[in-house]
């Protein structure tokens, strides 16, 4: 998988993402949503770089932010200035955001994603460790990714959150 993202062209890689994010844009857990986890993506995911601006004026948008070895997560709108963060993933730096419970569904990237939900993440468990925290929060958790990440096994540990759906 690492091998034919980096052998896809950026240009291929926004194409491939583009029925993706109609999808996700028509998707009944979208279109209800209030408030919205997304991600500014790195090169090689489901590039949602202008979903998130665009929708940004509809939706409440929330992008994850780096902070040591945890995810926090800031209220994104098209006035802020995004910066580069850890790993190079666009930040915002709006406000910080605690109200867990009125998070309406969650967009998550990964490496590779099973029939069951289960996601691979990069290794440093920052998804891992956000999504433990959030599972006792009625959140729909979505994940995103390329039909190439949709393998026949993930391995999963006991406290891995599986998502709701993948798109």
């Amino acid at each position: 998988m690492t091998q034919y993202k980096k052998d896809t062209s950026p240009a291929a890689r926004l194409d491939l993402s583009a029925p993706i994010l109609r999808r996700l844009a028509v998707h009944p857990r979208f279109v209800n949503a209030q408030t919205v986890m997304l991600y500014h993506a790195l090169p090689d995911e489901v590039d949602t770089r202008d979903f998130v601006r665009y929708w940004s004026f509809r939706n409440s948008i929330l992008l994850p932010t780096v902070k040591g070895n945890e995810i926090e997560l800031h209220r994104y709108t098209p006035e802020d200035s995004l910066s580069e963060g850890a790993f190079g993933v666009q930040e915002s730096s709006g406000t910080v955001f605690t109200d867990y419970a009125s998070i309406d569904l969650a967009v998550i990237p990964g490496v590779a994603f099973d029939a069951e939900g289960h996601r691979l993440g990069r290794g440093q468990g920052f998804y891992d460790r956000l999504l433990t925290h959030l599972k006792d929060y009625p959140i729909y958790k979505l994940g995103v990714c390329f039909d190439c990440q949709n393998v026949n096994l993930v391995p999963t540990e006991a406290h891995d959150v599986p998502m709701d759906e993948v798109l």
